[in-house]
């Protein structure tokens, strides 16, 4: 019984060490690549509901301030070029598609929409341009089948549309470039639509809507779409790091925030499944994403059409939020970095330093 004693004494000592993670060598990769992320990162990681580990560094060259401020200016929001930190609040580019898709799976889950539902039911403008039958579900995994136009020029014609009808009167009149569900084209288009038929719907606003099931429910105080005459659900969001955690962390546990259920477990699951199968042709996809598959709204890693090991959604702008199913964690890594070359060999190898620090 003694020797049973200490033994477990030993293991109630040593417990707590075990579970401290060395982060050492994510900070040291932070204070060597900052420059090559634009000059200023901020990396924050939660497990179970707590922040474990949250850095912050900036080595910004004069060059890298410069952009800043324009594209503070062109966001018309204040340039800000001193230290990240949680609260820092910036666009989120293409971040905002997972909290998108988000949302259109809380009219999933309530029965209001079907995945299988086809637009033209919402939209028929759609339908008098032959695209009526394309699904939700293949609008939330860029596999509307629709020859969209390039992200950046995409983002700058929305912004001259004075409603969301004009918006999707602009879509249809795009051609197709494929049959719905068989080519996979990375844009802003399908969210549009998604968004689109959401209003029509709830006879909301999409900002409304947002703010309304995922926003206030997961106390993101500082998220939300701008106060533009169109949201741009694909690329529109502005965020901070403590708020996108808290998003993160409700998909990391299947659906709940602080004891409350904003996704089912179910729609959890079904955004995380990799829409890639093989007789999916891909016709644009970043190359920042080579390798990876699309769930709804986010980027898969694992197999086509069976369960991700990770799912993550990067914005053109640089951050990369990230969720590990295996390691069960969640990441924001805030940057504003306009360079896409070479940003998912970053990414991977900052994730891999973090899956090896959460392994210890």
């Amino acid at each position: 019984m003694k020797s049973l004693f200490y033994i477990l004494v030993a293991l109630l000592v040593l417990s707590p060490a075990r579970a401290q993670q060395d982060f050492s060598a994510v900070t040291e990769w932070l204070n060597a690549h900052a420059e090559d992320m634009g000059g200023r990162v901020i990396l924050v990681i939660h497990k179970n509901n707590k922040t474990i580990y949250s850095y912050s560094v900036s080595h910004m060259t004069r060059r890298q301030k410069a952009v800043t401020k324009i594209v503070a200016r062109r966001q018309e929001q204040d340039a800000d070029t001193g230290n990240y930190t949680t609260a820092t609040r910036q666009p989120i580019a293409s971040c905002s598609k997972w909290l998108s898709a988000a949302l259109v799976m809380t009219f999933v889950d309530e029965s209001t929409l079907k995945l299988t539902d086809t637009v033209g039911k919402f939209l028929p403008i759609l339908s008098k341009s032959g695209k009526g039958g394309i699904t939700i579900s293949q609008c939330l995994s860029h596999t509307t089948g629709i020859k969209a136009p390039e992200l950046k020029e995409n983002i700058k014609q929305m912004k001259t549309y004075k409603n969301m009808d004009d918006a999707i009167a602009a879509i249809a009149q795009l051609p197709m470039e494929g049959k719905p569900g068989m080519v996979f084209h990375y844009s802003n288009t399908g969210l549009q639509i998604a968004g689109a038929v959401l209003e029509k719907i709830s006879g909301k606003s999409f900002e409304t809507l947002f703010a309304e099931r995922i926003a206030q429910p997961l106390e993101m105080k500082d998220t939300d779409f701008g106060k533009g005459a169109v949201a741009l659900p694909a690329g529109g969001a502005f965020s901070t790091p403590n708020d996108y955690l808290n998003f993160l962390g409700m998909i990391l546990n299947k659906g709940l925030f602080n004891g409350r259920r904003i996704l089912t477990e179910k729609s959890i699951a079904e955004m995380q499944v990799n829409r890639l199968t093989a007789d999916v042709t891909i016709a644009h996809s970043p190359a920042q994403a080579k390798g990876l598959g699309y769930g709804y709204g986010e980027w898969v890693y694992g197999g086509a059409g069976g369960p991700s090991t990770a799912v993550s959604s990067p914005g053109l702008f640089g951050s990369y939020p990230w969720v590990d199913n295996y390691w069960h964690y969640g990441a924001f890594l805030m940057a504003v970095n306009l360079k896409s070359d070479g940003r998912q060999e970053l990414y991977t190898e900052l994730k891999e330093l973090v899956d090896k620090a959460m392994g210890k």
